[in-house]
């Protein structure tokens, strides 16, 4: 189904199903295989690729129907040409980074972007003779003034990993179209239901799938949406790498893709009641989440995403290490453990200087990355409410 006149939330339960094609049943079945066998040399020889488009199968790597199912509905979805399937949302990042950038390349990437994403870069690209330049995630059109002749792509994740700057993106947008500049945006937090960065002009997005797309803490599973140019290039590039997902965790994707637009909902619902709370918390510094009206990049939020999903972060007075444990070691219900996305609430302590390096984090206090999950609202607050007390007391 790829009916634009329905709402998002319907096409996230319709899309990539074919109920027809399986004998009737509502979801495609897991399909694993590697070998896919021809009837005739004819056949055989007249097997490439391309003929994904056409929903072909050549060999397991590329894919079976239950892979197809996922990356049909996530394009859908996405308002892309094509989705991918990867076994990671860092592969996702890597390989739309590997499919653009080549040696004696200039790339532009966020400073406030996910860390895994940044080592990548610090390591991998510049390894192959890519020069890797870091920006303030709020410069907006002066984007710009730093752009060279060889600036290839721009990487963008937004809002931004632990402290949420929300990025003027069709500002960024418009000068990479006039400069014939390809643009990558991560876009786990608010995921498609939220946000839709090729409405605005973007050319390729990413999913850590991981998170919310699967939303049970259950799979590792990373997707990109790319529009009608960059789509096949960012194929190829996945396929040349050898990336490809086991079908029980597509599956699992599939799945979970099903019931994300009420499931993101009610994170939102419950990390905006708590998010308030701790705003108004005589304990807490400050608190960093897009939808409230202190977050850097707060208006741009407000026009371009549709809601917000259930990760953000606050700050406490700098105390010891030793204090941060009386807090976050007897935690009931938000355990400590570097995911989010799923149905449990999570906790860490997180440290933004350390990954910056175009921009000063200097916001006082200890900074506190939460993701709230489905537990009842009050329980979570009781348990934030014990450790802030711990935390202070000790």
């Amino acid at each position: 189904m790829n009916d634009k006149s329905l709402k998002i939330q319907t096409r996230a339960l319709h899309s990539g199903r074919r109920p027809s094609d399986q004998r009737g049943l509502v979801n495609t079945p897991v399909y694993r295989g590697s070998t896919i066998v021809s009837e005739t040399l004819k056949e055989l020889r007249s097997k490439t690729i391309a003929d994904r488009e056409i929903g072909a199968m050549i060999y397991g790597r590329f894919g079976t129907p239950t892979t197809f199912a996922l990356e049909d509905a996530i394009a859908d979805l996405g308002g892309g040409h094509g989705g991918l399937s990867l076994p990671s949302g860092l592969a996702a990042v890597t390989t739309s980074l590997l499919a653009f950038a080549k040696p004696g390349d200039h790339v532009l990437v966020a400073d406030t972007v996910y860390g895994p994403t940044r080592g990548f870069c610090n390591r991998m690209l510049t390894s192959l003779q890519i020069e890797v330049e870091f920006y303030d995630p709020m410069i907006g059109s002066d984007i710009d003034r730093i752009c060279r002749p060889n600036t290839q792509c721009i990487f963008l994740e937004s809002p931004g990993s632990l402290t949420f700057e929300v990025q003027d993106v069709p500002a960024i947008v418009a000068v990479a179209k006039s400069r014939n500049i390809v643009t990558i945006i991560d876009n786990t937090w608010a995921t498609p239901i939220f946000y839709r960065p090729l409405e605005l002009g973007v050319n390729v997005s990413v999913i850590a799938a991981t998170k919310y797309v699967v939303g049970h803490a259950d799979a590792m599973l990373g997707l990109i949406v790319a529009d009608e140019e960059h789509y096949p290039i960012v194929r190829s590039c996945r396929d040349v790498l050898g990336q490809s997902v086991a079908p029980d965790d597509i599956y699992l994707g599939l799945r979970g893709l099903r019931t994300l637009s009420v499931r993101i909902k009610q994170h939102e619902h419950q990390t905006l009641e708590i998010a308030k709370w701790l705003e108004s918390h005589e304990d807490v510094i400050e608190v960093f989440h897009p939808a409230l009206t202190n977050c850097p990049g707060h208006e741009i939020w407000k026009r371009d995403f549709e809601g917000s999903s259930g990760l953000f972060s606050f700050s406490l007075k700098s105390k010891s290490d030793d204090a941060l444990a009386a807090m976050l070691d007897p935690m009931k219900l938000f355990s400590m453990g570097y995911s989010w996305g799923g149905f449990e609430s999570l906790i860490v302590p997180a440290n933004p200087q350390a990954t910056r390096s175009a921009t000063t984090w200097s916001k006082p206090g200890q900074l506190i990355r939460v993701h709230i999950g489905l537990e009842n609202v009050d329980d979570l607050k009781r348990d934030l409410e014990q450790g802030i007390q711990r935390y202070y007391e000790y």
